[in-house]
């Protein structure tokens, strides 16, 4: 095995493959997606191991693959007129479906965070986004979150 990388593996694949469920709602679709970013992390472990932030680099190449398949299994869905078929039970079922109505930034946003336990720089890496950009989007996926639980809202700012 290739120096170090299999720790690395243990450590990132169990968040990661969590992470793309909620964030896509569909469990295998999220293990092809974690799986196939982490083949290509073997394939250049070499650069890869040597970055400042590897699982940076796996989340943000799972979510690009992510995006890419669920487009083409919308579109397949719509030309062949067939439902998508419903979730899988499972831990990410509840937790998708609490976060569907978020717009898609949010929504993968949130997940990063709460699910993958990415700092909003490591979130800003994966989603190729400015770190204000993943600050902005969380306060306002919490502040929707909030509203749809019946939540009272923070107190921001000072009197």
């Amino acid at each position: 095995m290739v120096d170090g990388f299999e720790d690395w593996y243990r450590a990132v694949h169990p968040r990661l493959v969590t992470s793309m469920a909620a964030a896509f709602g569909d469990p295998d679709l999220a293990r092809e997606i974690a799986d196939e970013a982490i083949v290509r992390a073997f394939e250049r472990w070499d650069r890869v191991g040597a970055m400042a932030n590897p699982a940076g680099w796996a989340y943000r190449v799972a979510i690009n693959v992510g995006r890419r398949r669920h487009r083409r299994r919308s579109l397949e869905a719509r030309l062949l007129r067939r439902e998508r078929p419903g979730f899988v039970a499972g831990p990410t079922e509840d937790l998708h479906l609490l976060v569907a109505d978020l717009p898609p930034r949010q929504r993968l946003a949130v997940v990063l965070r709460h699910v993958g336990h990415l700092t909003e720089p490591e979130i800003a890496e994966a989603m190729g986004i400015a770190r204000g950009t993943v600050s902005a989007t969380l306060r306002s996926a919490h502040r929707t979150l909030r509203e749809q639980l019946g939540e009272p809202p923070l107190y921001e700012g000072s009197a």
